[in-house]
Formats: C-alpha cells, structure tokens, sequence
C-alpha cells in the first residue's frame, strides 16, 4: 500500500514513560503510526493502528497538535502520485501500569522511556516535539529534585 498525505501518530503513555517501538523492516523507533485509509478519518485510523501494532483496543484523544512534513525526495517512491506534504493528526492513550503490548509484524521489539531517552532515540523530529511537548507537564509535576538533608 503506497502511503497517502495523511497520517496518524499515537502517543502511549504508561506512568511518565512512553512506548516506543522498533520498526522490523525500516529499522528505526518510532511510535504507533499509520496512513489514514480511503474513507476514514483520523480518529478511527489512530484507533485502528494502535489496535494493529500493539493489540490494544482503547479510545484515543485527540492531542489537537497537527503537524505536517514534507515528502523528502529520496521517499517520494513511497508515496501516492502527487504526495509532496502529509499531514499528522497526533493522538494519545494512557494505559494501565502493568500493561504491555503484543506487537504486531511491522515491530520487533519495543521500550517504556522517559522524556530525554525517548528523544535520543526516536527518529523523526516531529516526533520529538510531540513527546517532549507531553512530558513538559509530568516534569512540571515532579518539580525540582530535593536537596539532602
């Protein structure tokens, strides 16, 4: 199936730590994404991916953080005929301490990651900004680490 301009990313959120996954094929983490399907809309494709890649079957709230890339031309073979920017509709999930996902073929392994280690390793910079921009408010409740007494 050749990729579309549109797209969909979800954020899973466990505690303050994020599920990312690493991508068999393209051998890269990154977290649960898709293309959105002729005829559906982002939300129903969130829902669907994220019950595809981890077998989780929950609701998704919408982040209202759109992003958009532009197709690299190295990529453009990938792509739709005419595909020269995809939009991102970000959604987010929080689950349950103890749950963990039952990955699908697309991932062979995955990780629960804090802010600055989900950043390193994450491959696109879209992805960064989201996380980071998700975790500012679990940093904001940690506060400042205390002194010693």
């Amino acid at each position: 199936m050749s990729r579309t301009e549109r797209e969909v990313a979800v954020y899973v959120r466990r505690d303050a730590t994020f599920l990312v996954l690493h991508r068999a094929v393209d051998r890269y983490w990154h977290v649960v994404a898709g293309v959105v399907e002729p005829g559906e809309d982002f939300a129903a494709a969130a829902k669907r991916e994220l019950q595809e890649e981890t077998g989780l079957d929950a609701e998704v709230t919408d982040l209202a953080m759109p992003q958009s890339y532009a197709v690299p031309a190295e990529m453009r073979a990938e792509y739709l005929p005419g595909v020269a920017e995809v939009a991102i509709h970000n959604f987010g999930v929080i689950v349950p301490t103890q749950w963990e996902p039952v990955l699908n073929e697309e991932h062979d392994d995955y990780r629960w990651l804090g802010l600055a280690d989900a950043i390193a390793l994450v491959r696109w910079p879209e992805t960064m900004e989201i996380i980071a921009t998700l975790a500012r408010p679990l940093l904001e409740e940690s506060g400042p680490a205390s002194a010693p007494h």
